[in-house]
């Protein structure tokens, strides 16, 4: 599958490439049935008139979700403060930042960013097994570095969504060296 590529997208009139549409179909069973209705409906409602915190907490709504989880990094403390305070207002939320358990990365031999003083891990399983006793019924990731978000979601009993994907150098917004020609010619 080269989909990046295809100038054509005859998917979207409804196509099917593969010719496994109905294969494919019985795949969705009545929990992701569900997911899908709730996301189609914020779709069709709002369709770009929302900020993803918006959606967030009207798809959260209509699923009928009540206890959210925020697995942040530590250096996204302020504006993670911030969400949660926008979530509190419509749902019970527990927070958990990614130095949680303060673990050494010497402990697992992680290289260090400063060799000469402790520095403590990310630690997303942590946060993933925090968010599971707490029964959480969707976890928010606010930019957990690469790998760790990986980590996270695998670990994460509750089903994930993104919020804030990291990206030190372009102020969390990756999309940034798609845009600009200077990344595009950089990479």
């Amino acid at each position: 599958m080269k989909c990046a590529s295809c100038t054509k997208k005859d998917c979207f009139n409804g196509k099917d490439c593969l010719e496994n549409r109905e294969e494919i179909k019985e795949l969705y069973r009545e929990g992701e049935i569900d997911l899908l209705k709730a996301s189609s409906a914020i779709e069709a409602r709002y369709y770009m008139e929302k900020t993803r915190i918006e959606e967030v907490i009207l798809f959260s709504k209509e699923i009928n979700y009540k206890k959210i989880g925020m697995a942040f990094c530590v250096g996204l403390e302020q504006e993670a403060h911030q969400i949660q305070k926008i979530f509190k207002k419509q749902f019970k939320v527990y927070s958990v930042c990614c130095k949680v358990c303060g673990i050494g990365k010497a402990d697992f031999k992680l290289e260090q960013i400063d060799k000469k003083s402790y520095e403590s891990m990310c630690n997303p399983l942590g946060q993933a097994s925090i968010l599971n006793e707490k029964n959480t019924d969707l976890n928010i990731i606010i930019g957990l570095c690469i790998g760790h978000d990986i980590l996270f979601t695998r670990h994460s009993e509750a089903p994930v969504t993104t919020l804030v994907v990291k990206d030190r150098v372009l102020a969390h917004n990756p999309l940034g060296a798609v845009y600009s020609k200077y990344y595009q010619n950089k990479l």
